[in-house]
Parts: C-alpha cells; structure tokens; sequence
C-alpha cells in the first residue's frame, strides 16, 4: 500500500479501532492453544477491541493462522490484517542450537545462515513476526535465559545479532523471511543474583560500554521490532522508562519501528510500584512510546478514555497506531494477509533434508571439548567395547525448553547417532540412573503428581538400572556419560542457585567411576555449569549444550573424528557457583590478585576458590595440536589515520587438520576511567592444514579503542596499550603499541 494510502486509512480509524491496533492477544482468545508464559487471568477484553485487535500472540501453522485471519477479516470494517507474532528462538520444526550453542561456532556468517532457515521454515508456518534474537549480554550462569544470549561479550553479540536480524529478515520483501523483534530492551541479562524477572542495578557507562553494543547493532541491521524488558534500569521498569526507549532507542538511534511490551509488562508496572493501577500503567509506557500492549488489560480497557479525557495526547497515539500500520505494509499483508503460505509450502519448507544438514554442522561446530585426556578422543568404531550411559542417551529431549514449535519426536538421540558407527557387538546402552532426583519442577508446566511420579524411577529400578550398569561397565573398554540439566531447570523462570549437575547423576557416575574404565563426559545444558568436581573425574568432556535436532548425529560425528571440534566458549564456566557473575573483561583493582604491592590476606580474593574460572571465555579444544608463535606488529605506534597490522603464526604439529578461533583481545593501560583487564577485539575462524602453519593477520584502527570516557563521551585517549592473541582469552602471547 502506498504511504498516502496508508495515512488515509490511519485517518479513517476511530478511537476504538486505533486502540485494538496496539493490543495483542494470545491464540486462547481464538480458541487456539498457546504456550503461556505469563498469568492467567480473564482480561476483560471487550468484544469491539476483539473485532479490532492488532496481532496475536504464539498462533502458528499454516492452516490455523488462516482460520484466525479468515474469522478475524469477516468482522473487520477496515480489513485491517492480523500480524501473527511467535517465539521461534531458535528454530521452528528444525531445531539449531540454543543460541548460548550456535555462540560457541564463533561464526556469525554460520549463524546467518541458520536464521535465513528458520525465517523461511517460520514463514513457511505463517508466522510474521518471531521474537528474536535475544541479545542479552549474560555474566551470571545462574539466570535461566542464558540459554537465549550468545554470551558474555558485547563484540561477538554485536556480530551475532546482526547476523541473526538480516538472517530472519533476508527476502523479507519477497515473503519468504519474517520480522525479527530483538529483545529484551534493556540490560534484561544483569538482573541480580540471575533470579529472572528481578532488578538491574548499574551505571550508564556501564550499559552503554557493554549491554547497548548488541541491541544497536540489530537496530543498525534495519530490525523491524524491539521487545521491552522486565527489568528496572535506574528504578524505572523498561516498559514505561523513557529514558531508555525515547531518548535512547528512538531519538539518539533512530529506530522508528515498532515497540512492544513483554508478555503483561505493561500492567506488572503496577507490581513494580510505579503505577497504582492499569490508567497510570498505561499512560507510562505510552509516554515512554511503547506501542504494542502484549497480553495485559492495560490498553484495552484504559487508553481511550486517556485519550479524550486529555491525559495522553492523541498524537503519542496515531504514531505508535502508524508504526504498526506500517509494520503490516512493509510485511505486504494488505496484498497478502496469508504473506503467500498455505498447507503444501509448509509441508514442503518444514524439515527439509538441508535444513537439517544445517542444523548437524552448527551442532557440530557448537560442540566444545573442554578437556581430552592422552588423547582419548576421538574413539575408533568398532575397536573397543563401548557402553553409554546416562539420562540423555537414548533421548529425543536434546531441543531445550524455548523450541516449542519444534517436535522432539524429529531429533536424533545420541544412542541413534553412535549406532551408525558400531555395530551391535561393540555398542551397548543402559540409561543407569534419573535425570532428577525430584521431578516436582514439572508441576510448574501443569504435570499432575501421578504425571511426576511415572517420571521418575522407582527405588527398587534405581537399583536395578544401577546395577545393569555396573554390570556392562565391567564388560566395556570406554563409558560415555549423557548427562546434564533437565528440560525445565533452564529458559524462561529457570534461574538455579545450584549450577552443579543433579545430585542423583553425580551418585551414578561415583558409582561407575569405581569400575577404572575409561570414561567420556557430555554435558547437555542451558548454561555453563560448576564441572570442577567432573574435570577431575573424567578423560573427556564434550560441552554439548541443547544441540538440537540432528545433536546427536553431530555428536557422534564429534566422537568418532568425523568432525574436528571447533566450538568455543562464548561464555566461562565458574569454578563455583559463589563466583557469580563471572566475565573474563573484568576491571582491575586497586588490589590485584597477581600484582598487589599488599600481601598475604588484604588482596582481591577468594579464601575458598581461586578467582579464575574453571574454562575461560573463548576455551575449547580440538584434536590437532597447535602452538601459537612470533606475534608481531607493524609498528609500535598507532596514529588516529593509521591502521597497525598484527601478525601471528599458529603451527598444527599434526596430521589432523583442524579450524582455529585466533583470537585479538586489547588493554588500555592508563584511562579517564578504569579499562577492562582485556577486550575482544577481533577474532577469525582459520582453517590449518595437517603439518603446515598458518599466518593470521588482524588490523586495528583507533576506531578500536573508543570508549566512553570521563565526561561520558565516546572515543579514545592516547597512552599505551597492550594487545593479547591467542587461541581463548588466557592463554595468549602480548606485545605493546602507544596510540599517539
């Protein structure tokens, strides 16, 4: 529709009708089933906001977002079109990678790739508009959305939420990709103690040095969406903060898109305390140019009478009405209300044989192998006797909480991924023990007690399991353990005070661990976990994180040496829990652990841990030996015009070739303010050929070096540096350049 078009329309909307624009309900309202993530509770909609409703929420499926569309435009005078919006995180039907996974490919052109796939399979489902990424900068592991960010670094999510935004929006004109909404704005990753839902606390150089650098680049990518957060920042909760959606995402980044609220965030700013009830809720995140009520009573039922009784000027509201109008043109629903899907494209498009190609290599390259004893990986097929064990070996639940359009009966379990490689006499499995020793977490999703009681073993075939285990394990040359988090101890409210691996897992494995065999360790989690107890235990240890559909063809192409391991932490791992929040670019103190002029006890430090973590950011190994060597720059000084080369050699001393994350990190000795112990700067993935040495080359400009100084502007400050590369963030060769 042409724009003159379009504001003939606006102008042609009454007030009831503009209001129903901004509100979105979910798929129970049209008799559709929908994931609920929030309370429920009657809403008191009335049936003319229902008539004239914007969009909907968690309504997937090509053949029931066309009944809803349908149903909808009988009633509508305006024919206005429905936007149908989802959370499609990380995959539709083929499922990727938790995000937390596909950060440890360090590979944003991969990345891209994998949203294009879940942009078109979503399309393909007619869905418009999915609720990604999620950029979230994470340094506490105990936040149970950690499984939703890319890590703990604002230069790789910056990479990463780019990636995904033009990945989900490619062809976007064409309908064949949808609009990305990139969340949660702002800062949602720093609420305290990792309890979801809680207080953020922090200052603006703070925010803006390291939280905004994501959410600006998927603004700067052309993203359609911003999603509010449910956190405060500086006391205001994001949803009616206009410090942070009218100053700073509107006016000083420009973003004229659409903003809108998570689920009820409008009306929890009267739990906040910051509004006594739904008017004063609504006349916030108004004024804070928030456009989108989602499911909350909030705009419904208050936004008109603010209206005409003159509490809200009418302009804030045809803007965010014309924001939305603009929304459905530019997805080409006037045209289109179906954007060109039906029941045959979804048949063809879901699952496709690619697709899942796609999803076993970002798997593979996800996976980290964090420890690999004498070489004890890769194994030989049919060489030895080997014997899996453990929960999540002969399970399809490898797709994680936040896949809940994907279908776990499509996943390729670990047991199905190693049987393609032995053959009956050298593969046996036995599950051994519980996931959980309490399954009583299921009672949160509606699981009755007879449902939980059924989840688990009972005593007597705790015993039995054991017991069948120990007895193959007697048999076996190597035992590989599939063990890790529930489903439901990570995503959305999944935040854990304990980190570690459930108790009745550490049972089995001391129980197993007395037979002396050789052992392996996955991992399958929604966050770095506290694996200092298990580094001590075992051989190997395979980070797998949710891997995904085909996670366990990828992971026995890991196991077996089909597959090189490449993945890299995006995110440490603690050594302990008390450690939190942990994040490799820490400042300095005026009482260095490693430098302090004081002795003895008055240093920064841990009486009962080490201040390290336990696998350092950008950690991972693989099965070629490599050494890094003669890190060199063009200059000692870098001018403010001037470029500075940085050279580095890595050397594979094996027959093995192997893909390496060369990693660039900077320190700004001396600033205004306190600089970072070190900060990614630059990072490739470079192929080394068996026996052979590569040349890694990285430019820094002063570009490189801004930061937000003293005075809060953004720039650089002349002085030393010192640059650090290598193959994670501590284990690095240094040399130093003064930026004149």
């Amino acid at each position: 529709m042409e724009k003159e078009k379009l504001q003939q329309l606006l102008n042609s909307l009454t007030w009831t009708e503009k209001v129903g624009q901004l509100v979105q309900l979910s798929g129970e309202f049209f008799q559709h089933s929908e994931l609920s993530t929030g309370p429920r509770q009657k809403l008191g909609i009335t049936d003319e906001i229902m008539k004239n409703l914007g969009s909907v929420l968690n309504v997937t499926g090509a053949k029931d977002t066309k009944e809803v569309q349908d149903d909808y435009l009988i009633n509508s005078r305006h024919k206005i079109p429905l936007i149908f919006m989802a959370d499609i995180i990380y995959g539709y039907r083929t499922v990727f990678p938790i995000p937390l996974g596909l950060g440890a490919t360090w590979d944003p052109s991969l990345i891209h790739k994998v949203y294009q796939v879940i942009g078109k399979e979503s399309h393909a489902g007619g869905a418009d508009v999915t609720y990604a990424p999620m950029v979230d900068l994470v340094r506490d592991a105990r936040w149970g959305r950690t499984l939703e960010s890319t890590g703990e670094d604002s230069l790789l999510n910056a990479d990463f939420a780019r990636a995904m935004v033009t990945g989900l929006q490619k062809n976007l004109v064409n309908q064949t990709g949808i609009a990305s909404c990139v969340k949660h704005f702002a800062a949602y990753g720093a609420v305290e103690a990792g309890r979801d839902y809680n207080t953020v606390d922090m200052s603006e150089r703070r925010l803006r040095q390291d939280y905004l650098p994501s959410y600006y680049a998927a603004v700067d990518a052309g993203v359609k969406m911003v999603m509010t957060s449910f956190n405060t920042y500086d006391g205001v909760p994001a949803t009616g903060n206009k410090h942070l959606l009218k100053e700073i995402l509107r006016e000083e980044w420009g973003f004229d898109g659409v903003i809108i609220s998570d689920y009820a965030a409008v009306r929890e700013l009267i739990d906040h305390g910051i509004a006594r009830d739904n008017k004063e809720a609504t006349k916030l995140a108004m004024q804070a140019t928030n456009d989108i009520d989602m499911k909350s009573p909030s705009y419904a039922n208050e936004l008109e009478d603010l209206v005409r009784n003159g509490e809200i000027d009418d302009h804030l509201v045809d803007q965010a009405v014309w924001r939305v109008l603009k929304l459905k043109n530019d997805l080409g629903l006037f045209e289109d209300p179906y954007r060109g899907t039906n029941e045959q494209i979804e048949q063809n498009e879901l699952l496709k044989p690619e697709n899942r190609e796609l999803a076993c290599q970002a798997a593979e390259e996800s996976i980290v192998l964090l420890k690999n004893e004498e070489n004890i990986l890769p194994l030989k097929p049919n060489q030895e006797k080997i014997l899996l064990v453990g929960p999540y070996g002969d399970s399809q639940e490898l797709i994680g909480l936040w896949a809940v359009h994907g279908k776990k009966e499509d996943t390729t379990s670990i047991k199905d991924g190693i049987s393609e490689y032995l053959d009956n006499e050298h593969f046996t499995f036995e599950q051994g023990c519980d996931l959980l020793k309490d399954y009583t977490i299921l009672g949160e999703f509606g699981a009755s007690e007879e449902d939980m009681k059924k989840a688990s073993f009972t005593d007597e075939e705790k015993q039995q399991h054991l017991e069948q285990a120990v007895e193959l394990g007697k048999q076996a040359d190597v035992i590989i353990y599939a063990l890790g988090e529930h489903t439901m101890q990570s995503g959305e409210a999944g935040s854990r005070s304990d980190i570690t691996l459930p108790k009745t897992q550490q049972d089995f494995v001391d129980e197993m661990l007395k037979l002396d065999k050789k052992n392996i360790l996955i991992t399958i989690s929604g966050r770095p976990l506290v694996l200092t107890k298990e580094q001590q235990q075992f051989d190997a240890i395979l980070q797998a994180w949710f891997p995904g559909t085909e996670g366990g063809r990828a992971l026995a192409n890991i196991i077996f040496g089909e597959k090189n391991p490449s993945g890299r932490l995006s995110m440490s791992f603690p050594y302990t829990v008390g450690q939190m929040p942990m994040y490799y670019n820490n400042f300095r103190t005026g009482r260095p652990l490693d430098s302090s002029t004081h002795s003895g006890r008055f240093i920064s430090k841990y009486q009962d841990a080490p201040n390290d973590p336990l696998y350092p950011f950008g950690y991972g190994l693989n099965y070629s030996d490599v050494h890094y060597e003669n890190l060199r720059l063009s200059s000692n000084k870098l001018k403010l015009t001037n470029q500075l080369k940085i050279v580095i050699t890595a050397i594979n001393n094996s027959a093995k070739t192997c893909t390496e994350t060369v990693q660039l990190y900077v320190c700004d000795q001396v600033g205004s303010v306190v600089r970072p112990m070190k900060e990614l700067k630059k990072y490739q993935k470079v192929e080394i050929p068996a026996h052979e040495k590569v040349d890694v080359e990285f430019v820094l400009t002063e570009k490189d070096l801004r930061f937000y100084r003293k005075d809060m502007s953004y720039g650089s400050e002349k002085g030393d540096f010192t640059v650090f590369v290598g193959p994670n963030s501590r284990d690095v060769l240094t040399e130093n350049f003064y930026l004149e």
